[in-house]
């Protein structure tokens, strides 16, 4: 059975036109009422990956969070909660950086911050067994994921899928990528996550994408859509189409659609546009970016994963701008490897220095540098 997508064009953060625009999309999925009840504790779950300003693309904008948070209100949902497990950081922080917490108080939602981790098994998964779920989300009935269009080192896209691991706890999320190190492993546990969590509406901030070095040392660009699915495998298959990336090179939809988690076969994905029911072809020539930098390369195959450890040096690695580096040392401490794959050597004075031998190439370094000066090649 296919999914459903609702893509909605709009060119601006202002929350007016931003709630008018996910009531019509909710109105195309067949109405909130589809999603939640007024009784249930419900738990929204933004991109908040570490604090930023709003015109970086680096998280979810707030006018997204609030529309959505007043549509609840407005249905007669009473426990609204908002949360995430920052990189770098505190999640209530992020939100007071990038001005989300003054919009969702205006609503009531109660904000937390996803620092206790409650161990829930999961028989049914066929890469990860179990996790270590923030406690928020093992206690809330709902959770509606708010997700960025953004690029990532790993996985190439980060969107519905991927936005999930925030609901694993803390410092745990490290864990996690030493235990599955490559783009395959890793995205086979993200669709478990998904599959364990089960979002029951994905909303896609791509008002402001983002590309080039993501997640969150990216170029903003403007890509003016809201994309809206219970599907989060047919949202990002979506996002792919619009950025010229073939679906089948993106590890989250090849695994979320083969396990099961959803639909990434675009002909079986209905498009809902404002006016009618769109095509493929239709949404990528009237709002899709040839010329969207994004790892289009197809050089990524099973192959690589089980011949790691001999091929390591023609992988992608991570590599410092030193120009650009200002030695504060959040990549040191962001490394999930045992022993450190980089490290300072004449204290601060110079870059950390990379070991290649012993980086599992997760580009959580990358990830979280402030500076945007760690690049991948």
């Amino acid at each position: 059975m296919g999914s459903e997508v609702a893509v909605l064009y709009c060119d601006t953060y202002e929350e007016e036109a931003v709630y008018q625009k996910l009531r019509r999309g909710l109105e195309l999925l067949g109405g909130l009422e589809r999603f939640v009840s007024p009784r249930e504790k419900i738990l929204l779950k933004p991109n908040l990956v570490r604090r930023a300003e709003n015109d970086r693309a680096v998280v979810t904008h707030p006018a997204v969070a609030g529309a959505m948070a007043r549509l609840l209100r407005e249905a007669g949902c009473g426990q609204i909660w908002c949360g995430d497990s920052c990189g770098i950081g505190s999640a209530v922080k992020a939100m007071e950086g990038a001005g989300m917490d003054r919009v969702l108080k205006n609503y009531g939602v109660e904000l937390k911050e996803f620092n206790e981790a409650v161990e829930v098994s999961f028989p049914e998964g066929k890469m990860a067994g179990e996790f270590l779920l923030a406690r928020p989300v093992t206690e809330a009935d709902a959770l509606i994921n708010l997700c960025k269009m953004k690029t990532h080192a790993l996985e190439r896209i980060t969107g519905g899928v991927k936005n999930l691991y925030g609901c694993v706890s803390g410092l745990n999320k490290a864990k996690g990528h030493t235990k599955y190190s490559n783009a395959d492993s890793f995205a086979r546990m993200l669709v478990d996550l998904n599959r364990l969590v089960q979002p029951r509406l994905c909303v896609m901030d791509g008002i402001m994408a983002m590309e080039g070095n993501g997640p969150t040392s990216g170029d903003p660009i403007p890509m003016n859509l809201l994309l809206m699915s219970a599907d989060p495998v047919a949202l990002d298959t979506v996002f792919a189409r619009l950025v010229h990336l073939d679906p089948r090179l993106v590890p989250t939809i090849v695994h979320g659609d083969a396990m099961g988690l959803g639909c990434g076969r675009e002909e079986e994905i209905r498009l809902l546009g404002e006016e009618g029911p769109l095509s493929m072809d239709e949404v990528v020539r009237r709002w899709g970016n040839p010329d969207f930098h994004v790892d289009r390369s197809r050089r990524r195959s099973n192959m690589w994963s089980r011949v790691n450890s001999f091929l390591k040096c023609f992988q992608k690695k991570p590599y410092i701008v030193e120009k650009d580096c200002k030695r504060c040392g959040v990549c040191v401490s962001s490394c999930p490897v045992e022993g450190k794959a980089l490290r300072f050597q004449d204290g601060k004075e110079h870059p950390p220095v990379y070991d290649y031998r012993k980086c599992i190439r997760c580009f959580c370094c990358q990830e979280m540098c402030p500076y945007g000066a760690i690049r991948v090649k």
